[in-house]
């Protein structure tokens, strides 16, 4: 079999042979021989199409380490893994669109005409009917709402608590729409640096008529606007995952046994990023944090019906874990309901 030098190789694949050593050297595209004296290394002229797919994908923006998953795959799983990639991207695309818009206008000078808005709260967390200890937390004061679902008993409690206790000092101080993002982050980046346990969060912080949004886990944020119930947030879970790759139904994936299988969760590692965005409130607005303690096992439609009675917070709270309760509540149940009203 002939063999063709790096340099001739790497012109035929469009590749640097420094990129080939690279890939080499992370185990992508192993030469076909090497050479025991000289080291040089040779490739067969078959190894081509790997070499560009390789290309190709690093073209398309993926991490090597998510790479080295996708070479090792059928063509049919590869094709599913670059397909939830650039879902991932799209996503993130989004959230960006959104930043970018406010921060444009918030440049402009169009970001002092904002209407100031005040918010009444309720929050609440309940133990449920079969657990024995509680690593829920919720919370809630006149800027900052927060829910966070600590896994697996006491490190995750210490997680979950951590994790508000980072972002209460956010709400004691006004920080500036433009600032919104990066408080968040600096407050999540906190709290990695300090715990042991694993956690979910969800929060919002408000500063005038912009909320301020980080979400990682499967704890969720909903509003009510004009009697229509958007879920803000997107659930960070294996399952959801194979939703998103059209593996599986909404339905099918609501009853599937792993379905509280975290993908991204704060663990101390810095290993996940959190999803963070920005949203304008307008009066009239209701909000609804809450971990899965609820969303497991009360329905969109149920959780509909009690946010837009004409209820308080308070009221809207209990309605929603007594609810829970009727479900079983299987687990710990965190909820923040929040209404926006005129200053």
């Amino acid at each position: 079999m002939d063999l063709w030098t790096i340099g001739v190789f790497a012109r035929a694949a469009r590749l640097s042979p420094k990129a080939l050593r690279m890939y080499d050297e992370l185990g992508l595209l192993a030469p076909a021989k090497v050479d025991s004296e000289t080291g040089y290394r040779r490739y067969a002229p078959s190894q081509l199409e790997q070499a560009r797919f390789i290309a190709w994908l690093r073209r398309l923006g993926m991490p090597l380490a998510r790479i080295q998953t996708v070479v090792g795959l059928s063509k049919t799983e590869a094709a599913a893994e670059v397909e939830a990639y650039w879902s991932e991207v799209l996503a993130e695309t989004v959230n960006r669109g959104q930043l970018a818009t406010f921060l444009v206008d918030y440049l402009k000078g169009r970001g002092s005409a904002m209407t100031e808005l005040g918010i009444r709260y309720a929050a609440r967390t309940d133990t449920g009917q079969v657990r024995t200890s509680n690593e829920d937390v919720a919370y809630a004061n006149g800027r900052l709402l927060a829910v966070a679902d600590g896994v697996r008993g006491a490190a995750g409690g210490n997680a979950s608590t951590a994790a508000i206790a980072a972002l209460k000092p956010l709400a004691t101080r006004a920080v500036p729409a433009g600032e919104l993002l990066n408080a968040l982050a600096e407050a999540v980046g906190e709290v990695e640096q300090v715990v042991d346990g694993v956690t979910t969060l969800t929060a919002l912080l408000w500063s005038g008529s912009q909320l301020g949004l980080v979400h990682i886990g499967d704890t969720r944020a909903y509003v009510l606007r004009d009697n229509e119930l958007f879920q803000i947030t997107h659930d960070h879970t294996w399952v959801q995952s194979l939703v998103d790759e059209g593996r599986l139904s909404q339905e099918e994936a609501e009853s599937h046994p792993q379905r509280s299988m975290l993908a991204r969760a704060i663990s101390g590692s810095g290993e996940h990023q959190p999803d963070l965005s920005v949203h304008e409130a307008k009066v009239g607005d209701r909000y609804l944090l809450c971990s899965d303690g609820l969303s497991s096992v009360v329905s969109a439609q149920q959780t509909h019906e009690v946010l837009q009675r004409k209820n308080s917070p308070a009221d809207a709270v209990d309605e929603l874990i007594s609810l829970a309760y009727q479900g079983g509540a299987p687990d710990n149940i965190a909820v923040v309901v929040a209404d926006a009203v005129p200053l």
